[in-house]
């Protein structure tokens, strides 16, 4: 029976992937399309990706797939013709990452989910593949220069804080399902005008261009392949760049940087850097900016009271992090900051 799930360690997988000497391309791609089975689609990518040694994060789910993966560059080519002998995948666009050192991912996760997007609809009559009309790199620079055009960040709000495109508007929310009725509500003045939406690799603004017309907007585009294949694109066809900054990544590289341009500041000091981290309190495990002084400053924490558990005795640190979902926060940095009663209270009676 072929195996369809980790078995070793995260600890000596990341070990590994750094002790690996052969080159890793890192790759993202999405398709909104029907799935009558998710679990036997999920466990047959499961074992023809597991053989050709590609790591990465991808859901399954009815709606279509979405994925963020890295594979052996010896193997591209045969990762490629495996894709395209799955029907649905046959013009299938694959971002390629700008800025990699192929240490994305260290292990192979594919998980069914309800969706492949989490975005709150219980709406049966709307239909995630109708979306806006695609924009190519010079398309989208072309389009912009005029000016009944609004350009909208579908993202979060601390993607947007190290890096977007230039006069773009950002939706203040946490997550991707309080953007959608927000976007609604806050563009409903401009229907007229022509909406530009774009993400990180398009799988969300594909979406949410779709949700725009359901609601009535007509002239809705996206950018084809989101920022990534947008940098990539610009750079290949000498085509201006009209990102500043850095494109965040959900993986181990935290951002892949498009421009020199630093438009963030440390969340500590409040000097110019647009570097994420986590909490090296493994109990807290917050993602914020950090800049390499406050780092050092810090021991690497986010707060005063994190940088005292930290040097607390490993049995002591254990006993707070029990029953504290620790990896929570990996991807998780509230606009309205952090909210955490039980562990700073834990962090309070223990000190």
């Amino acid at each position: 029976m072929s195996v369809l799930h980790n078995r070793i360690s995260h600890e000596e997988l990341r070990k590994k992937l750094m002790e690996e000497t052969e080159p890793r391309t890192t790759i993202s791609f999405y398709k909104y399309f029907n799935i009558e089975d998710p679990k036997e689609f999920r466990d047959m990518l499961y074992r023809q990706l597991n053989k050709l040694l590609v790591f990465g994060r991808i859901y399954v789910a009815k709606e279509g797939i979405n994925a963020q993966i890295s594979v052996p560059t010896y193997n591209l080519e045969n990762f490629k013709i495996y894709l395209k002998s799955i029907e649905a995948f046959e013009h299938l666009r694959l971002n390629i990452a700008v800025d990699d050192d192929g240490k994305s991912f260290f292990v192979l996760k594919i998980k069914v989910r309800d969706k492949v997007v989490a975005d709150g609809l219980d709406d049966h009559t709307f239909d995630a593949s109708k979306p806006g009309i695609y924009l190519k790199a010079k398309e989208y620079n072309e389009l912009v220069e005029k000016e009944d055009v609004v350009v909208v960040d579908m993202r979060n709000h601390y993607e947007y804080e190290v890096g977007h495109f230039q006069n773009a508007i950002e939706i203040p929310s946490d997550t991707f399902r309080e953007q959608l009725p927000m976007a609604v509500d806050m563009l409903k003045e401009n229907k007229d005008k022509h909406i530009v939406m774009y993400c990180t690799g398009g799988i969300r603004c594909e979406k949410a261009s779709a949700y725009m017309k359901h609601q009535g907007f007509k002239n809705v585009y996206h950018v084809e392949g989101g920022i990534i294949h947008y940098a990539q694109t610009a750079k290949e066809q000498g085509v201006e760049n009209k990102f500043i900054g850095k494109n965040f990544v959900f993986d181990e590289r935290r951002g892949e940087r498009i421009t020199e341009d630093v438009i963030a500041n440390c969340h500590q000091c409040g000097e110019p850097s647009d570097t994420h981290v986590n909490c090296e309190n493994q109990a807290c495990h917050l993602l914020f900016i950090q800049c390499d002084s406050c780092k050092t400053n810090m021991q690497g924490c986010c707060s005063k009271e994190c940088v005292d558990v930290i040097n607390l005795p490993e049995e002591e640190q254990k006993i707070l992090r029990k029953g504290i979902d620790k990896g929570s926060m990996i991807f998780n940095k509230s606009k309205q900051g952090r909210i955490r009663p039980r562990l700073d209270e834990i962090i309070k009676n223990s000190l």
